[in-house]
């Protein structure tokens, strides 16, 4: 049987994909066996090492705890500035009027090209020099302040090709009948471009999680990474499990993040499907019946 991408495969074809099957499974197989008997052999899987994971709190509530309540404290701001400032960035993009389209195009394009760890630098140093937050708290300022500056910018793009790749025929009809253009945007546009967007928006939230840890290498901010440097040099430098089990968290997190996500999209779909709502036969009026009790053509 054929397909629209690809045709069948041939006797030839199945032979030749499924040795090459088993080719990668017994090659990633001896992969892992080479890193498990390396790592047993440096004495990286001792109980000793992984034991204050798995008995007592201690390295849980003092370290790991506390440190993703940062990543999720710095995480959250950011989105919860970046999303809608990415989203009035990538409206703007689209207006008719080049004073408002054109900054918004070179705010968005200038700090989309910058790293975000330049971001963060820079924070740091503006907010130590220009005003009094103190150094405690200027590490998150900093961490959040290179976010939403930099997946602003992303966001407004996403934003922007969302909407204009919906049909230019609803704006057409919109326009038509009389809609001005923020009712369009907000009435017909958006609605429809956020089904679009999410999975790109989920993925840029879920870089934003990740892009935390940069916060903690460089500007001393206590997120979840940094909680397992110091904690992997307090259990006798058990680096290989403290970093393994932040790992670990770190795909659940984005996993439930990208699960939760792929539920609102569902959701979405469904919830503009049509109802398909029957009106019966007593409910109608048929037109020319209504005040003259006349059904006369």
């Amino acid at each position: 049987m054929s397909s629209v991408l690809y045709d069948a495969q041939g006797p030839r074809a199945k032979r030749r994909n499924a040795v090459l099957t088993v080719v990668f499974v017994a090659a990633a197989a001896a992969l892992l066996w080479w890193v498990f008997g390396t790592l047993k052999d440096k004495g990286q899987l001792e109980w000793a090492l992984w034991e204050p994971f798995f008995s007592g709190t201690e390295a849980w509530s003092t370290y790991i705890w506390p440190g993703l309540l940062n990543t999720l404290k710095a995480a959250a701001l950011a989105v919860i500035i970046a999303m809608p400032l990415g989203a009035v960035l990538g409206i703007a993009r689209l207006s008719d009027h080049v004073w408002v389209r054109v900054p918004a195009a070179v705010v968005v394009e200038f700090f989309r090209s910058i790293p975000v760890l330049v971001l963060m630098i820079f924070g740091l140093a503006l907010f130590a020099e220009y005003t009094n937050v103190s150094s405690d708290d200027r590490p998150l300022y900093a961490v959040v302040t290179g976010l939403v500056l930099y997946n602003a910018s992303v966001l407004a793009e996403i934003v922007r090709a969302g909407i204009l790749a919906l049909p230019k025929g609803q704006a057409e009809a919109a326009q038509a009948i009389g809609l001005r253009k923020g009712q369009l945007m907000r009435l017909i546009l958006l609605p429809q471009a956020v089904t679009a967007m999410l999975p790109a928006i989920v993925s840029q939230l879920v870089v934003i999680v990740k892009d935390t840890a940069l916060g903690g290498a460089v500007l001393t901010y206590s997120e979840l990474l940094s909680a397992a440097n110091t904690m992997s040099g307090y259990y006798g430098a058990n680096i290989i499990a403290s970093f393994t089990v932040v790992a670990v968290i770190f795909i659940a997190l984005n996993f439930a993040l990208t699960s939760f996500a792929s539920w609102l999209e569902r959701r979405l779909r469904q919830a503009k499907k049509s109802t398909g709502a029957v009106v019966g036969a007593n409910d109608a009026q048929i037109a020319g019946t209504t005040g003259t009790g006349t059904g006369g053509i």
